[in-house]
């Protein structure tokens, strides 16, 4: 992600209707994801919490947009120090005039800020996969509000702010292995630790309720990440972007056959479940490092991806924590792996001039920074989610009731079922000739 850039009053960039352009549709490709999200994750629940996985992303939508204008875009990217921004020109967005550059590029301040909150919106959205069946509506709704301002708002402003701490170090997070998939991913664990296991983990059988609608997410991510990648450069005027375009193509590629191929030598087959998680594994690994790496490098990078996050995933049952839908095992999994493999395959011929250890990095500079920045966000972002899950769980209680976890969190918290069979199979709905059916000329009810 390119943070605010600084230039001499001589050569201040003028607003470019292309650039412009481009960034709003990858703002509303990026806005998809939390939709395709919602399904990806519907699918895999059972039936009976298929509408509570869906609602969990959609209000992420709703609460995210209010506060990242309120104050949480400020707070992420305005100047103050290397923890957190400040700029009360950005609260509330009112005072923002419509042709306003962000500093540095040709693109106006209200287009980078929906940009960036469409970020905003589905990183909490990603950890609601790992909480699935078993939490308050209520309470889920609360914790994205605070943990957006505690957890997203301070990890972007670090990544992405032009005075935060891991940018001036040099972590290079294109965008959001770090802020975006590590910071889930921690968080999404430190959630489950404390509000516990669903009833009958690793007893009764938790399999996908529609894996078709598994695939529609997996397509709906695939798609929209063109935008959440290419679209993180702000602009096109210097090929960047179109490397990182080719490079989140490539990455998945490998990353969801690599998925395949181990599911196939470990288990016996391959699955449709393996590969739409395959390719999401793919798009976290690349997300970081597709401004630094090869299309060779992406290879790699989804390869490595794809098997260490199919390997991943089975750790929950020799550990004993219920992810339930294995976003620990991809999105922090993946997203560390993105992040440290820039140290390795960093080319010095995309974002940056920084180089990997295969291209010439021997004293490891640029992989000790990855380190850093992984470390710092992980460890923030698994204890605050803790503490916050903690806390809401102490006062409002997160979780439901057993009996309504048993008989379905749809009905319990949203009254509704996502699938109604009461209209089918009864009365005189059509006929048919019987003689193919019963030997006669006699009529029956289809």
């Amino acid at each position: 992600m390119a943070p605010a850039a600084i230039t001499l009053a001589a050569e201040a960039p003028k607003l470019s209707s292309a650039n412009t352009g481009f960034m709003l549709i990858c703002s509303a490709l990026v806005l998809l994801m939390t939709p395709g999200l919602a399904f990806f994750y519907g699918g895999m629940v059972r039936v009976k919490s298929t509408l509570n996985m869906l609602m969990m992303s959609f209000v992420s939508i709703g609460i995210v947009t209010i506060l990242w204008v309120l104050y949480g875009f400020s707070l992420a990217f305005g100047s103050s120090n290397g923890f957190i921004g400040y700029d009360s020109h950005w609260l509330g967005m009112s005072n923002v005039g419509l042709t306003e550059l962000w500093p540095g590029y040709t693109i106006p301040v209200f287009v980078f800020m929906v940009f960036q909150m469409m970020f905003a919106v589905i990183t909490p959205a990603l950890i609601s996969g790992a909480i699935a069946d078993r939490v308050k509506f209520s309470a889920w709704a609360l914790f994205v509000a605070l943990w957006l301002t505690v957890v997203y708002v301070p990890v972007a402003h670090w990544v992405w702010g032009a005075d935060g701490w891991a940018y001036k170090l040099g972590v290079i997070d294109f965008a959001g292995g770090t802020a975006v998939h590590i910071n889930a991913g921690a968080g999404a664990l430190g959630v489950i630790l404390v509000i516990g296991k669903r009833v009958g983990f690793k007893k009764d059988p938790m399999r996908p309720h529609s894996l078709p609608l598994v695939m529609l997410g997996a397509g709906l991510l695939w798609f929209g990440w063109f935008g959440f990648n290419a679209g993180s450069w702000l602009g096109n005027d210097d090929g960047v972007g179109a490397l990182m375009f080719v490079n989140t193509q490539v990455a998945t590629a490998a990353a969801m056959l690599a998925w395949l191929a181990y599911e196939k030598i470990r288990h016996g087959a391959f699955t449709t479940l393996g590969a739409a998680s395959g390719a999401v594994a793919g798009l976290v690994a690349i997300t970081p490092s597709g401004g630094a790496v090869s299309p060779l490098g992406a290879i790699a990078v989804g390869a490595i991806a794809g098997v260490a996050c199919a390997a991943a995933v089975g750790l929950k049952f020799k550990f004993g924590y219920d992810d339930s839908l294995d976003v620990v095992g991809v999105h922090m999994v993946g997203g560390i792996i993105g992040s440290l493999l820039i140290g390795f395959f960093a080319t010095g011929k995309g974002q940056s001039a920084a180089t990997g250890v295969f291209y010439g990095d021997h004293s490891f500079t640029q992989l000790w920074k990855q380190f850093a920045g992984v470390g710092a966000v992980l460890g923030y972002s698994l204890v605050a989610s803790a503490v916050l899950a903690f806390l809401l769980d102490k006062t409002l209680g997160m979780r439901v009731t057993e009996d309504e976890e048993v008989s379905g969190i749809d009905q319990a918290e949203h009254a509704e079922t996502a699938y109604d069979f009461s209209g089918t199979g009864g009365g005189v709905i059509g006929s048919v000739s019987a003689p193919a059916l019963a030997g006669t000329s006699k009529k029956v009810d289809a």
